[in-house]
C-alpha cells in the first residue's frame, strides 16, 4: 500500500501535536493508544492503529518524565508503526519492532528540543523585567516550535522516504533482521508488563497475580474478564481493609472508657 501526500501530513501534523498536547492541555496525553487510533483512521485501518497503540501502551504504564527526565517516545512510535504496519502488510510483531527503536531515538531529540527551548526561556525572562507581557507570550508560543519540529521532521522523513521506498525496504531486507524483529516485538509487550509491575506492591499482592496469570494463560480467560475479576478482588480487599480499620477504632474507644472506669473506681 502506497502513503498517499494527505496522510504524511496529517500524520506529521498529529506528531507536531500530540507533544504540544502532551505539555499542555492534554487530551491524547501520554497515551500511544489513543495516538495509534488516530493514526489508523488516518491510514485506514483502526484496528491496526489500535493493535500497535495498544501494544506500546504496555511500554509506557508506569513510566513518566519526572524532573525533566526523557523516556523513550512511543507516541512517536505509534505514528510510525501504524503508518508503516498498513503500509508493509507484514503484520503488528513487525510494526513494533519498528516503532520501538523510533522510539528510543526520539529520546535523543527531546534532550535536542529541551535543550534549544532554554533559548526561549531566558527570553521570556527577560521580558519579565521589562513587563513585557506580549513578548512574553510570544516567546512561550516560539518555544512550543522546538518541541513540535522535534517530533515532527523525524515523522516527515520517515514517512517521506517510506512510501516511495517502504516496499523496496521490506523486500530486500535480510530475514535474519525481519525476524529478529518479530521476535523484539513479541517479547516487548512483556518488557512492559515488567516495568510495570517494577512500580506496583508486587510482593504484597503476588498471590493476586498469581491468580490472574492462571486466568490468562491456562483457563483462557479474555482480558475484559480478568480485569473485571481483579476489580472484584480489589473491592474485596478495600472493603475487608475499610471494616477492619472500623473495628479496631471501635475496640480502641471501648478499651478507653473502661480504662476511664476504672481509674474512676480507684
Amino acid at each position: 500500500m502506497h502513503i498517499e501526500v494527505w496522510q504524511i501530513i496529517l500524520l506529521t501534523l498529529l506528531a507536531f501535536w500530540m507533544i504540544i498536547d502532551q505539555l499542555t492541555v492534554v487530551v491524547l496525553g501520554n497515551y500511544p493508544l489513543l495516538v495509534g487510533l488516530v493514526a489508523g483512521i488516518i491510514m485506514g485501518d483502526i484496528k491496526t492503529g489500535l493493535a500497535v497503540g495498544g501494544t506500546l501502551q504496555l511500554m509506557v504504564l508506569g513510566v513518566g518524565t519526572y524532573g525533566g527526565a526523557s523516556v523513550p517516545d512511543f507516541l512517536t512510535g505509534a505514528v510510525v508503526g501504524t503508518a508503516f504496519a498498513v503500509a508493509s502488510g507484514k503484520g503488528l510483531d513487525f510494526a513494533i519492532g519498528l516503532a520501538v527503536p523510533v522510539g528510543l531515538l526520539m529520546v535523543q531529540l527531546d534532550v535536542l528540543a529541551r535543550f534549544t527551548n532554554t533559548f526561549f526561556l531566558h527570553r521570556v525572562d527577560k521580558n519579565i523585567n521589562l513587563n513585557n507581557t506580549k513578548g512574553v507570550e510570544r516567546n512561550i508560543i516560539y518555544g512550543a516550535l522546538p518541541w513540535g519540529l522535534s517530533r515532527a521532521i523525524p515523522v516527515l522523513l520517515m514517512l517521506t522516504l517510506g512510501s516511495k521506498v517502504v516496499d523496496v525496504i521490506i523486500n530486500k531486507m535480510p530475514e535474519w533482521l525481519t525476524d529478529g524483529l518479530k521476535v523484539a516485538g513479541g517479547v516487548l509487550p512483556v518488557v512492559g508488563i515488567a516495568i510495570l509491575l517494577r512500580y506496583l506492591p508486587t510482593k504484597k499482592f503476588f498471590s493476586y497475580l498469581i491468580v490472574g496469570f492462571v486466568l490468562a494463560a491456562y483457563i483462557k480467560v479474555p482480558m475484559l474478564g480478568v480485569a473485571l475479576i481483579g476489580l472484584a478482588m480489589g473491592l474485596v480487599y478495600y472493603n475487608s481493609r475499610k471494616d477492619g480499620v472500623k473495628g479496631t477504632v471501635a475496640v480502641g474507644s471501648e478499651s478507653e472508657v473502661a480504662t476511664d472506669d476504672d481509674e474512676y473506681e480507684d
